[in-house]
């Protein structure tokens, strides 16, 4: 069995270049020509695999697609704008008016206000349960619970679930289980063999390489039976285990019109090649600087599931192995502190994102999450003295002496 770079590096075409070229050429097309109407009438039909207009597909996305499918072992893969847009088109596809979700409020600040203030105003309930408490969760289930949504590190909480145990609740109950997998990349984590159905994540972040491009990427894994989500009985009829990605192409991301710019498709299939390469390195440079703040004066709590200490340090290693993921936050007194420590910064960038290559700070409670009140942001975990690292890959020992003049100048 090849390495996953290897099947990164070597992912076959789906037609092989008129030129020969070792990469998949950028189609900037909108359009596709046919030879002739009755050809025409086939492709729309679906009766017949070709590109007809690129906000439905297109033969640079539809590279990227394959190659994550390839490097993955997935059903299938859509390739989306953005990691947002990988969530909203999953949850418009499974669920409607009078469903409800299962997740926890240990999430991405967006991604709660998706749930809370988007899709409740259509209809749809989300239910927040403590993840760390299994009995919680199944408390919320009814007959009308379509899916447990839930982060496999949450950002910037650092909580990390037993997936495994996760996952057998799921099916008990006959439930689908989404699972965003952002901060635990392709090569961190086998989603199928922990029992998740649907993978969502925002290939913006470890993917696309140095943060050049958006996107997002819903992976199937082929594992769940579409038929008992109402929303889907009819395309599992008429598509069986492709009901799921029918409804994404044929309605939800077709209508919607998410779609990926074939030119970002290019950079973060390149991106993909070298994933693994960078993300060992911004993970070992991580828990470096996490044992560094760990022992540092004035930082008064360091979180991150590679810590030894961590409450999380044996589920992590038992789901990621040594890839614990490249963000960690640490607190400071108060708020003020850490803003001093954000302003001495020189080398680490004020900024947000996750896995740039470059290592980027930020202040959560005023910045992703200051649209909540202080009370929610509490129950988020939130707190006015955190600040996120996300850590790049620059040599360690120059991230941490950027660090070191900051608390101490």
């Amino acid at each position: 069995m090849r390495g996953f770079t290897t099947k990164a590096v070597h992912s076959p075409f789906v037609k092989k270049d008129a030129h020969g070229s070792l990469h998949m050429p950028v189609y900037d097309s909108v359009s596709f020509e046919f030879d002739s109407a009755e050809e025409q009438e086939e492709a729309f039909l679906g009766k017949k695999q070709r590109h007809v207009y690129t906000r439905i597909t297109n033969p640079t996305v539809e590279h990227l697609e394959q190659k994550v499918k390839h490097i993955t072992g997935a059903f299938s893969v859509l390739a989306v704008a953005s990691g947002m847009a990988a969530i909203s088109s999953t949850i418009m596809a499974v669920a409607e008016r009078g469903d409800n979700i299962i997740t926890t409020k240990l999430i991405f600040g967006n991604t709660y206000s998706l749930f809370e203030k988007t899709l409740k105003s259509w209809g749809l309930e989300a239910r927040y349960a403590d993840f760390s408490d299994l009995s919680s969760i199944e408390r919320l289930i009814d007959g009308n619970t379509r899916a447990i949504f839930f982060e496999t590190i949450t950002n910037p909480q650092l909580e990390v679930v037993n997936i495994k145990e996760l996952s057998a609740l799921a099916v008990k109950s006959g439930i689908l289980m989404i699972a965003d997998t952002t901060v635990t990349p392709l090569d961190f984590f086998d989603s199928r063999a922990f029992g998740v159905d649907i993978e969502v994540l925002s290939a913006t972040k470890y993917i696309s390489g140095g943060a050049t491009t958006i996107g997002g990427l819903i992976i199937d894994n082929g594992t769940f039976d579409w038929a008992k989500i109402p929303k889907l009985k009819e395309n599992a009829k008429l598509y069986g285990q492709f009901a799921f990605i029918a409804k994404l192409r044929k309605e939800v991301f077709r209508n919607i019109g998410a779609c990926l710019a074939p030119h970002n498709a290019y950079l973060q299939s390149l991106g993909i090649e070298t994933l693994a390469l960078r993300a060992d390195r911004s993970c070992e440079n991580t828990l470096k600087i996490a044992e560094y703040l760990s022992g540092k004066s004035g930082v008064t709590q360091v979180n991150y599931p590679g810590l030894a200490s961590s409450k999380y340090y044996t589920v992590a290693a038992s789901q990621f192995g040594e890839k614990t993921g490249a963000i960690l936050t640490f607190e400071m007194s108060t708020k003020d502190e850490s803003f001093k420590l954000l302003n001495k910064l020189k080398l680490i960038r004020r900024a947000t994102n996750i896995n740039d290559n470059k290592t980027l700070a930020i202040h959560p409670s005023s910045t992703i999450f200051c649209e909540y009140k202080e009370d929610l942001k509490r129950e988020m975990r939130v707190y006015d003295n955190m600040i996120r690292l996300s850590v790049g890959i620059e040599d360690p020992e120059d991230i941490i002496n950027d660090l070191e003049q900051a608390l101490e100048g």
